[in-house]
């Protein structure tokens, strides 16, 4: 049979070199002089004296930084088209924002007034340049409707919207996993099947729709929650846990039902490949051989889902917000869009943009130094 060297079938994606090092190094510190031969079948791995494969060499550095240096072009892209977006779609949208800001009894002469003040007067190339100019000086300039500075109303809201987001991805985040690992392992059995439909359910609900079944169940029928309220976690934490509650429980169900079922599916795939055979075969444990070969191969590819379930944080609570009546950033932009409000559109969908593709880089980056196989065949 044709021998390959363990780096060549990394460089391939037939294996995954830290797990297969891994469960190399198992045996070859009980085994003296253990020799394994990669065969172009599949079955067995290299030289235990080689472990060189998983390490970040100079060359794998080089990759990693130019394949980071065009994520980072890809993303200035992304939050630039967004921001033309948002800025047109207020344009070509009905309404004029100094007549509604004035009122319909105000005089042409006095919107006119107010038009010019607010550069909607010139051409629309030349508003974007002047709100781009006024970004870099820190200035996002005032509500029309709020009679307030943009950036004091984001800094007070934001920080409301952050609180309940994060709660969201501690508690989502583990459970989904947690009942994902569940599931794989108890596979076909009544845990398995009683998990995946609840997840399957969980999934396919709308955001609002389990809000409004929380707030009929737990506030409407037992009385154990509170339908709407915020209390900041500084003032008090018991009340913020108390009322927070429900929010949390609609934007983090959801997201573990995504995280669930991604995680069964890997570490269902993960446990017929080669290297979990070479595993078992080498006597390790079952519960080694699934958590710590299996689970870790596995949730490689739920790092992008849980980088994408990230942008809730900032984005994801417009509706939630609405619903639980929380005075944060989402319940913000919803009234400006329906004010046309355009300056404060723009800011929180530019923030929103940027919170979501900062996540999304952070991942891509994180992806090319917990896989090898990126850093070995990136070019």
């Amino acid at each position: 049979m044709e021998r390959k060297s363990l780096r060549e079938l990394v460089a391939q994606k037939q294996v995954f070199a830290p797990i297969v090092w891994d469960v190399m190094s198992a045996k070859c510190a009980e085994i003296a002089g253990f020799e394994a031969t990669l065969l172009s079948g599949g079955v067995v791995a290299g030289n235990c004296a080689t472990p060189d494969i998983g390490l970040i060499t100079a060359d794998d550095l080089v990759r990693i930084t130019g394949y980071i240096i065009r994520r980072i072009l890809i993303s200035l892209l992304v939050v630039f088209l967004v921001s033309v977006f948002s800025f047109s779609l207020l344009q070509i949208m009905p309404g004029d924002p100094a007549r509604l800001a004035l009122g319909y009894e105000a005089s042409e002469e006095d919107v006119q007034t107010l038009r010019a003040q607010m550069n909607l007067d010139k051409p629309i190339l030349v508003q974007y340049g002047l709100w781009v100019k006024n970004l870099f000086k820190g200035d996002l300039g005032d509500s029309v409707i709020y009679k307030r500075p943009v950036a004091d109303m984001i800094a007070e809201r934001l920080p409301r919207t952050v609180n309940i987001g994060i709660c969201a991805l501690i508690v989502g985040i583990p459970l989904g996993i947690l009942f994902g690992i569940l599931c794989a392992v108890k596979r076909g059995k009544v845990v398995d099947q009683i998990i995946t439909f609840l997840m399957t359910v969980f999934m396919g609900m709308p955001v609002f729709w389990m809000g409004i079944l929380g707030i009929l169940i737990f506030s409407s029928w037992l009385r154990v929650l509170p339908i709407q309220g915020y209390t900041p976690p500084t003032k008090d934490f018991g009340d913020f846990i108390y009322h927070a509650i429900l929010p949390v429980m609609c934007m983090s169900l959801g997201m573990s039902a995504g995280l669930s079922r991604q995680t069964r599916t890997n570490i269902l795939d993960s446990i017929t490949q080669d290297y979990i055979r070479t595993a078992r075969a080498n006597g390790l444990s079952e519960g080694s051989v699934v958590y710590k070969h299996a689970l870790k191969n596995a949730l490689i590819p739920v790092i992008t889902i849980v980088g994408m379930q990230v942008r809730i944080v900032v984005g994801g609570s417009m509706l939630v917000e609405q619903l639980f009546n929380i005075p944060g950033l989402g319940t913000l932009l919803t009234t400006a869009l329906n004010n046309r409000d355009y300056l404060i559109v723009q800011n929180c969908t530019l923030l929103i943009s940027l919170f979501t593709v900062a996540a999304n880089l952070l991942v891509d980056i994180a992806y090319g130094f917990v896989d090898p196989r990126i850093r070995l065949t990136r070019r």
